[in-house]
């Protein structure tokens, strides 16, 4: 006769092991909500600008840029405007030891609508500096999408377009998860 044990222990441990492991992490949002609030935020988006004629979503970063991206496809299926996908790159660590860039000259800002666009809107500090770049030149407009705004803020950033809106404690970390096509997420660590 078999001995079970061993093997309901090797079980047990593994188990307790990927709880262990996971236990700090709660899904906040999965694939269907994402996609959900991409498709709301599309629409509120083309709701406010309907007398502009093209449209600058400006992503920071990487996730800010990703998030950037599902927001322009979107855009593209259900308008016919003239959308313009552009990258901030800045350090949110130390954003005054290096250079805050946007792949767009200040010409073609001028009298433009600009969104600039980040995955999680924490104390606002990173979006605060990603504004810099549009301080040479004179757009029409500047407005801010978030997936996620956590209400801590301690810079004068307001959020226009809000995918979900989180009261957490200020140690808890919110992570999105967009650069995988088929498997969006945002968990709270």
């Amino acid at each position: 006769m078999i001995n079970l044990v061993p093997i309901y222990k090797f079980i047990l441990f593994w188990l307790l092991l990927w709880l262990y492991l996971n236990k700090f992490q709660m899904q906040v949002l999965n694939h269907y909500q994402i996609s959900q609030k991409i498709t709301r935020l599309s629409y509120e988006i083309l709701e406010n600008n309907l007398d502009e004629n093209e449209i600058i979503l400006a992503g920071i970063n990487n996730n800010g840029f990703r998030f950037a991206q599902l927001l322009f496809e979107s855009l593209g299926k259900i308008s016919n405007k003239t959308f313009i996908l552009s990258r901030i790159k800045l350090n949110p660590a130390k954003p005054l030891d290096f250079p805050i860039e946007t792949d767009l000259i200040p010409e073609q800002m001028i009298n433009k609508c600009i969104i600039v666009v980040d995955d999680v809107a924490n104390t606002g500090r990173t979006i605060f500096y990603a504004f810099r770049v549009y301080m040479y030149s004179l757009p029409k407009k500047i407005e801010l999408a978030v997936l996620v705004d956590r209400k801590h803020k301690m810079f004068p950033v307001k959020v226009d377009y809000v995918g979900l809106s989180l009261a957490t404690t200020i140690q808890e970390n919110i992570i999105a998860e967009l650069q995988h096509t088929h498997a969006l997420a945002v968990t709270l660590n």
